[in-house]
């Protein structure tokens, strides 16, 4: 039967970007201990570390790029939401099945399209930094051209798929709905408390 595949690939690619988003999310401690230390070794010992600086700038390009897709698992991207919030689960998860396929799968294929020569090329000429000393590993870094697109492409298959099983009845309900109601006051309850 189709159900079970799918509600694996799911839980497989959902889990994906889990596991990503929260082991990138400890390079945020680390970047705010070595712009200390960068800032310590510059200020007390006149100490200028090329190799700590540009760290940062990594860390900082690891956390953003691969994290959106964490994000994008969690809801917490900026929406400017005026109809959507008023919807019910089932439309929610048509518009979130529709902005995937002509939004989301779009933008990332063109980013994969337009960055893979660029990426292509830096792997080849192995670019380093262009200050003296600094990492010598910019190609690597400019990978993340194209490992954005495709973790974003990862979690909306997750999504899409996870809709879809909810409106053919194998789940009980859409993508993020589960955190709005974790999250939702219980005021129906109060009411009747108050009543009661």
């Amino acid at each position: 039967m189709v159900k079970r595949p799918i509600l694996a690939l799911i839980h497989i690619l959902e889990s994906f970007t889990e596991w990503t988003g929260k082991l990138i999310s400890w390079l945020t401690l680390f970047m705010v201990l070595v712009v200390v230390a960068v800032l310590v070794l510059r200020n007390i010992f006149g100490f200028s570390a090329i190799p700590l600086q540009e760290s940062v700038t990594y860390m900082h390009g690891i956390v953003f790029m691969l994290g959106a897709a964490y994000t994008l698992k969690h809801s917490d991207h900026v929406r400017v939401d005026v109809f959507y919030h008023r919807f019910s689960h089932r439309k929610k998860a048509l518009v979130d099945m529709v902005g995937f396929l002509i939004l989301l799968l779009p933008v990332c294929i063109f980013l994969i399209v337009y960055s893979l020569d660029y990426v292509i090329f830096n792997w080849k000429i192995k670019e380093g930094s262009s200050q003296p000393g600094g990492l010598p590993y910019l190609y690597i870094l400019k990978t993340l051209l194209l490992a954005l697109p495709i973790t974003l492409i990862i979690q909306g298959t997750a999504q899409f798929l996870h809709n879809l099983a909810y409106l053919l009845g194998w789940k009980p309900l859409p993508h993020g709905a589960e955190e709005d109601t974790a999250t939702a006051p219980q005021v129906t309850g109060d009411k009747e408390l108050h009543h009661g």
